[in-house]
């Protein structure tokens, strides 16, 4: 069965044009290489960039949503975008579930819920729970901060198992699948970490 990709990004089309051309872009990429996409099921924003993107290069495109978000997301959106659209019942479900179908995690830009969605992640990482990779696509620096939060915690002493816990940062759409593939590659232990204990989030 060929590998999937969980991509999390917001349901709003945000202030900056090109971030729907990268959603876009990059759903694109993984539907052109064959891999499936995992995504939260709404059609609206970067969400439904994504989808099309991957949908119109022939992916196989799986959405998840809660029932309560049904009208918020998926709004007036066409089903036939999906493969598998499945409806749970819970926020948490929802996560799980996604996190089952995929084989590696892409953070577009967003807001709360997918930094939410994306630090659980990081977190599970951490404790040990799995070793997919992680990738934060910082189009037009949007990770940025996140990228400092994480360093400071490092420093300050609150981030503990950085060997296991080494996400990617990538700058362009194009380099979200190849950062991804690397992620797929690698079977050798971890690059020394600085100073501060943390492993840093590597670009590309």
């Amino acid at each position: 069965m060929n590998r999937s990709i969980c991509v999390y990004c917001g349901s709003s089309d945000g202030a900056d044009p090109s971030f729907l051309e990268s959603a876009y872009a990059v759903g694109r990429q993984i539907g052109e290489a064959g891999y499936g996409l995992v995504f939260g099921g709404g059609m609206r924003g970067l969400m439904g960039a994504v989808a099309s993107g991957a949908k119109d290069s022939g992916g196989h495109v799986t959405g998840i949503i809660p029932d309560f978000l049904l009208d918020r997301e998926r709004g007036d959106g066409n089903p036939s975008l999906f493969d598998d659209y499945i409806v749970v019942k819970s926020m948490h479900e929802r996560k799980h579930l996604l996190f089952d179908r995929s084989d590696a995690f892409v953070a577009l830009p967003g807001g709360i819920g997918t930094l939410e969605e994306i630090v659980e992640i990081m977190t599970w990482a951490q404790l040990g729970r799995h070793e997919k990779p992680i990738v934060f696509a910082s189009f037009n620096d949007f990770w940025a901060p996140m990228e400092k939060l994480y360093s400071h915690m490092g420093t300050a002493g609150f981030v503990h198992s950085a060997d296991r816990l080494r996400p990617i940062t990538v700058t362009t759409a194009e380099k979200v699948l190849p950062a991804v593939e690397a992620g797929w590659r690698e079977n050798a232990g971890p690059d020394e970490s600085d100073d501060s204990g943390v492993a840093p989030i590597e670009k590309l």
